[in-house]
């Protein structure tokens, strides 16, 4: 199996050194960010450390998409919601995509795989979500943050199928890779299920610009969650989809996982921070929408949605605090 990344971003390059180095195939990189292909190239590779320890130099192919001739079995997508579609345009009229080849993505919000559909055969799409954290500092470097062996994602087919002989082998290479894959039966349950987790996590820190330990200090932490979840859990419900986890069980995790990503900033967080578009539409967006389009508003998701867009706004009159520990986090 060959693979190409789309997106030699924090996630990107998370999943395709593993993959290089870990399982021993083939990967190569597209990369539209002139910056770091750069450097990428000026350095000899990418550097990467695991929890600010062990950096070091990990050669890598990297191309733009009009230089790259190969034909990787499988894609590897990760861009930020805002920026596939002209990303998959660009890749496309280059002459990237054939009919032959699978996709896989694990990006954050939803919206993406009705994308991908434009450009790939329903049923060699691959789903994924990721709990796994990932930093990137600047151009060609970044770290892996959590021990080796604590990588944790889903996958699924966009047609809900059973895995075929390419699925199996993605999922085989993945493990090998130590991304710690698991299949799961829907994929709408499995994305969705992330997304109202993000929902809370990534759109709240980030509004407040705080690391998500510090957002479980908050002795409403709860009850706020309990809020964002219910109307999330009644919109999915509505449009027949149900989740794997309970409420009380989502609302836990928000305690539990952000204590194991104590000192790190959601994705969300990153974006804002850097004067980017947030991906709030793909999210708490996303939730509202499928909630207005089953008869149910959800209240406090638009509401956070504007407040989101009135703080990218408030850039005009004064910048956000960062600092050095910031951390993408596909969480």
């Amino acid at each position: 199996m060959k693979y190409g990344i789309i997106g030699a971003g924090a996630m990107g390059i998370r999943y395709g050194v593993m993959l290089q180095e870990n399982a021993g195939v083939t990967v190569d990189f597209i990369e539209t960010w002139e910056p770091n292909v750069v450097k990428i190239r000026e350095q000899g590779g990418v550097s990467v450390a695991r929890d600010h320890e062990n950096r070091q130099i990990i050669p890598i192919n990297v191309y733009s998409p009009e230089a790259y001739s190969g034909h990787p079995d499988v894609w590897i997508i990760f861009k930020k919601q805002m920026q596939l579609a002209d990303e998959l345009e660009r890749d496309n009229k280059a002459g990237l995509f054939s009919d032959d080849q699978y996709v896989f993505s694990a990006m954050n919000g939803m919206g993406h795989f009705e994308k991908i559909a434009q450009y790939f055969p329903s049923d060699h799409i691959i789903c994924g979500t990721a709990m796994i954290a990932t930093r990137m500092d600047g151009p060609a470097n970044v770290d892996f943050m959590g021990a080796e062996g604590t990588e944790n994602m889903h996958m699924a087919r966009y047609t809900n199928a059973e895995p075929d002989a390419t699925v199996q082998a993605v999922f085989d290479d993945f493990t090998t890779a130590k991304l710690g894959p698991e299949f799961a039966p829907d994929w709408q349950v499995m994305c969705m299920s992330k997304v109202v987790f993000n929902a809370v996590t990534n759109t709240l820190c980030t509004m407040f610009e705080m690391q998500m330990g510090q957002f479980i200090e908050y002795d409403g932490v709860r009850a706020m969650s309990a809020q964002l979840f219910d109307e999330a859990f009644d919109a999915c419900e509505r449009a027949g989809i149900y989740l794997i986890e309970t409420r009380q069980e989502e609302i836990d995790s928000v305690i539990t996982v952000s204590k194991a990503y104590r000192y790190h900033y959601p994705s969300m967080y990153q974006d804002f921070s850097k004067g980017r578009p947030t991906e709030v539409d793909y999210i708490n967006g996303y939730i509202a929408k499928l909630g207005r389009e089953h008869d149910y508003v959800c209240r406090t998701h638009e509401f956070v949605v504007h407040e989101v867009h009135m703080a990218e706004m408030m850039r005009q009159y004064h910048q956000p605090q960062t600092d050095n520990t910031t951390a993408t986090i596909n969480a």
